[in-house]
Protein backbone atom coordinates (compact mmCIF):
# COMPACT_ATOMS: atom_id res chain seq x y z
CA UNK A 1 0.00 0.00 0.00
CA UNK A 2 1.42 3.24 -0.72
CA UNK A 3 1.11 6.49 1.87
CA UNK A 4 -2.09 7.96 -0.07
CA UNK A 5 -3.89 4.72 0.59
CA UNK A 6 -2.67 4.03 3.80
CA UNK A 7 -3.65 7.63 4.69
CA UNK A 8 -6.96 6.88 3.54
CA UNK A 9 -7.19 3.57 5.63
CA UNK A 10 -6.27 5.14 8.78
CA UNK A 11 -8.59 7.98 8.32
CA UNK A 12 -11.74 5.97 7.02
CA UNK A 13 -11.13 3.73 10.04
CA UNK A 14 -11.58 6.84 12.24
CA UNK A 15 -15.12 7.36 13.74
CA UNK A 16 -17.71 9.64 11.52
CA UNK A 17 -17.89 12.21 14.54
CA UNK A 18 -14.23 12.90 14.47
CA UNK A 19 -12.72 15.64 14.41
CA UNK A 20 -10.27 17.37 12.33
CA UNK A 21 -7.53 17.30 15.29
CA UNK A 22 -8.61 13.51 16.29
CA UNK A 23 -7.76 12.56 13.07
CA UNK A 24 -4.19 14.44 12.42
CA UNK A 25 -3.39 12.77 15.96
CA UNK A 26 -4.49 9.45 14.67
CA UNK A 27 -2.24 10.03 11.76
CA UNK A 28 0.94 11.41 13.67
CA UNK A 29 0.44 8.27 16.02
CA UNK A 30 0.89 5.77 13.35
CA UNK A 31 3.67 7.37 12.04
CA UNK A 32 5.51 7.78 15.04
CA UNK A 33 4.87 3.87 15.78
CA UNK A 34 6.24 3.23 12.25
CA UNK A 35 9.40 5.67 12.98
CA UNK A 36 9.92 3.36 16.31
CA UNK A 37 9.25 0.15 14.69
CA UNK A 38 12.40 1.29 11.89
CA UNK A 39 14.57 2.83 14.57
CA UNK A 40 14.19 -0.41 16.55
CA UNK A 41 15.07 -2.79 13.58
CA UNK A 42 18.53 -0.73 12.48
CA UNK A 43 19.66 -0.95 16.38
CA UNK A 44 18.79 3.01 16.93
CA UNK A 45 17.02 2.93 20.69
CA UNK A 46 17.49 4.96 23.74
CA UNK A 47 16.97 4.04 27.39
CA UNK A 48 13.26 3.93 29.65
CA UNK A 49 15.50 6.70 31.29
CA UNK A 50 15.27 8.93 28.38
CA UNK A 51 11.80 7.62 26.74
CA UNK A 52 10.45 9.19 30.63
CA UNK A 53 12.08 12.38 29.54
CA UNK A 54 10.41 12.91 26.65
CA UNK A 55 7.42 11.80 27.47
CA UNK A 56 7.32 13.88 30.68
CA UNK A 57 8.15 16.80 28.02
CA UNK A 58 5.28 16.26 25.45
CA UNK A 59 2.88 16.12 28.35
CA UNK A 60 3.86 20.23 29.16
Amino acid sequence: MNVKEEMKSIINEQPDDSTYDQILRELAFRRMIERGLKNSKEGEKISNIEMKKRIKAWSK
